[in-house]
């Protein structure tokens, strides 16, 4: 089974993120590609759905921001886009506030994260917004600064509003701030799919003079194909890198005959029985990981169990 490619779609108001969205599903639907769409709105009512067409699944969340009040809804809203269509793609836009680490906690729900493949948060940055930053409030600054430093693939947009000289000068200083992320200036958000689906989603850089924390982050999807030994499972808990900063999914341990929901929070495990059988895959989001040193031990652990009889 193929896996259906996942988009974070961010930026600040009047960027040109909707725009984006708008080509990128008509370059969809010509190359015959399966898409859907995950909108989240800070109001009550939808404001951006009105150009997708009846043809495309859409989801719409209301009231609130990916990634704090309404991450159970993503999930509920996700499964229910991966149960009733065959994808390619799902694009969720975001109302660009949201942290990494909980966008990713949102989107990577151990109950499908299998047969997911992120690839990553694309920003779209208005040049003229960017040009007068100095004018926002404190607040709106920052926020801006976050978006550009949290990206993977950044979209310059409004290029036709500045000289080709000043457009060159701003994209550098937004370089300086994320050096690692791919970059494009653009008009109207114009760009094709091929150098969205083939540019390497790349780690963030790290930017000493601000005072943020901004991570290369990765996930691993982990599926169990046996029960492990919860001793051991605690064992491999405490020998794991700090740099592990989120664990959930489900577990099933040898005196057990259900799984355990399991979650895990910068150190800090949490086990709940379940009374059904649940699909044993573990999504780790992290740093640095060493992906496969993890899932090997994963594996001895589930090889060492059913060795010992257990």
């Amino acid at each position: 089974m193929n896996k259906i490619e996942i988009y974070i779609l961010g930026g600040f108001l009047g960027s040109g993120k909707t725009t984006l969205l708008r080509n990128i599903l008509e370059q969809e639907k010509a190359a015959e590609r399966r898409t859907a769409v995950l909108l989240n709105e800070m109001g009550s009512i939808s404001i951006d759905s009105g150009f997708i067409d009846d043809s495309v699944p859409l989801k719409e969340l209301f009231d609130g921001c990916i990634c704090c009040t309404i991450q159970d809804k993503l999930e509920v809203q996700l499964h229910e886009l991966l149960e009733n269509n065959e994808l390619d793609a799902i694009y969720i836009e975001t109302t660009g506030a949201a942290h990494p680490v909980e966008v990713l906690d949102g989107i990577m729900s151990p109950l499908f994260a299998d047969r997911l493949v992120y690839k990553g948060i694309i920003t779209v940055v208005d040049l003229l917004r960017w040009k007068d930053r100095h004018k926002l409030s404190p607040h709106l600054r920052q926020l801006l600064l976050e978006q550009i430093l949290h990206a993977d693939f950044i979209i310059l947009n409004k290029q036709d509003l500045v000289t080709s000289t000043v457009a060159a000068e701003l994209q550098y200083s937004i370089q300086s701030v994320n050096s690692r992320a791919f970059s494009v200036l653009t008009t109207q958000s114009k760009i094709s799919l091929n150098t969205i689906q083939k540019v390497q989603m790349v780690p963030k850089s790290v930017h000493n003079q601000l005072d943020v924390h901004h991570l290369h982050l990765q996930t691993i999807v982990h599926r169990f194909n046996h029960s492990v030994s919860q001793e051991g499972f605690e064992n491999w808990l405490r020998q794991l890198p700090d740099s592990i900063y989120r664990m959930k999914g489900y577990i099933s341990f040898t005196h057990s005959q259900y799984p355990y929901l399991f979650q895990y929070t910068y150190g800090m495990p949490l086990y709940l029985n379940e009374q059904m059988k649940m699909p044993l895959n573990l999504v780790i989001i992290g740093e640095n990981l060493d992906q496969e040193g993890i899932v090997n031990s994963l594996r001895q652990l589930e090889f060492s169990a059913s060795n010992s009889g257990q």
